[in-house]
């Protein structure tokens, strides 16, 4: 979908990818307007004196709060890409209602509101923790994973698309390893989880362009998913700290030691083309967009029985320069 002309909105816009994808679609598509929804107002504050584009316009609200999702999509909202989410995995384990609010009704309330105010694309994020779930925050993400690609089934005569974009770890995230190994580099130890944990990698550049094209490529029900590559969690260690001790300290409560992109079962129902893979509600929705697909002459095929994409046996795998090359070119942090 072109962006050019469209109101564009973005929930959980004073985040990290919502900042990253509000500069890139300034900078490179001729967009009305920007719409950045979020309930934290010191963080409007400081992105507003960031980005003083005059298209870029900032909404407090809350997710779910449904007659605030739907008073912001009043805008004649053409776009909406829905990031806000409760993430942090402990928090999500320790407060579980609270992240069940934010992620699953949250994510309903940003459904009945698009189709309410018929909006043309909402573009979902989710994550690699929603495929076999073991914590809360995968399980929530699955449910409203679900949800949005269920919306194509219900929004009647509205011609409302829904679908859903998953991929692993952004690198350099808040609250992530990496960040984290920084914070403790010369202390002569940095403790692990355990030592044998792997974590696919996606940079916040190629989590907003990949994003950017979901939005071109999306028909409704789709779950777009990336090829990119994995890391040893000790790697990132020797990356960040070669000198340090590696300190096994237990995994936490909640946590994978590899995490996985497309299940076993997933793969059923999924469509691989050259850089990216396409998850589908079932095999004949599968087979229906394939012939679709080779109709518009695209390269792609059905997944094999038995393919599995996880962490672990990705055929990608990031050693400890390529993480040091990647930390020293999007964080700007000299190794």
């Amino acid at each position: 979908m072109e962006l050019d002309g469209k109101t564009v909105l973005i929930t959980g816009g004073t985040g990290s990818f919502g900042k990253h994808f509000t500069r890139e679609v300034l900078s490179n598509h001729d967009v009305k307007r920007v719409i950045v929804f979020s309930r934290d107002e010191l963080k409007q504050f400081e992105m507003r004196n960031e980005i003083t584009d005059p298209r870029v316009h900032f909404f407090i609200g809350d997710v779910r709060d449904k007659a605030r999702v739907l008073l912001a999509f009043q805008a004649k909202v053409d776009v909406v890409v829905h990031a806000a989410a409760m993430k942090q995995i402990p928090a999500c384990e320790r407060n579980p209602f609270e992240a069940i609010k934010t992620n699953i009704m949250g994510a309903q309330n940003i459904i009945d509101a698009a189709i309410a105010t018929n909006v043309k694309k909402v573009l979902a994020l989710s994550t690699d923790k929603a495929a076999s779930p073991i914590n809360l925050y995968g399980a929530t993400k699955l449910a409203s994973d679900k949800l949005f690609v269920a919306a194509n089934n219900y929004r009647g005569s509205k011609d409302t698309l829904f679908s859903v974009v998953r991929y692993g770890n952004v690198m350099g995230s808040r609250g992530s390893v990496v960040p984290f190994f920084l914070s403790k580099m010369g202390e002569g130890t940095l403790p692990i989880t355990d030592l044998r944990m792997t974590r696919f990698n996606i940079t916040l550049e190629e989590g907003v362009q990949f994003s950017l094209n979901c939005l071109k490529w999306m028909r409704g029900s789709e779950i777009f998913t990336p090829k990119i590559p994995s890391y040893k969690i000790v790697d990132v260690a020797k990356a960040i700290d070669p000198t340090a001790e590696l300190k096994e300290v237990g995994i936490r409560a909640g946590e994978k030691i590899h995490e996985d992109l497309i299940t076993e079962t997933d793969a059923l129902s999924a469509v691989e083309f050259k850089d990216h893979y396409v998850l589908y509600p079932s095999r004949v929705n599968a087979q229906v967009a394939l012939e679709r697909y080779s109709k518009e002459g695209l390269d792609c095929h059905l997944l094999d029985d038995g393919f599995k994409y996880n962490s672990k046996n990705n055929p990608d795998f990031l050693d400890i320069q390529g993480i040091r090359d990647l930390i020293r070119e999007h964080l700007k942090i000299e190794l």
